[in-house]
């Protein structure tokens, strides 16, 4: 098992015992830009945010980790 191997499977772990933090991470993370931003990009961030659910999220392949991403 290489280098990659053991950092997704570490990944993995720590988004299914801790994807409520982390989304709720993610979302102050994207208000705090949206605020620093005057939310001149605001469209982005939110696309951002919901990428960033949904790339942590599929990391088992299962997509249950943080249930319907919020813009």
């Amino acid at each position: 098992m290489g280098f990659l191997d053991k950092a997704k499977k570490q990944l993995t772990k720590a988004v299914d015992q801790h994807g409520d933090k982390i989304a709720q991470g993610a979302d102050k993370l994207g208000d705090t830009l949206n605020q620093k931003t005057g939310n001149k990009h605001a469209d982005k961030i939110a696309k951002g945010k919901v990428q960033l659910k949904k790339g942590l999220d599929s990391l088992d392949g299962k997509n249950d980790d943080f249930g319907k991403p919020r813009p």
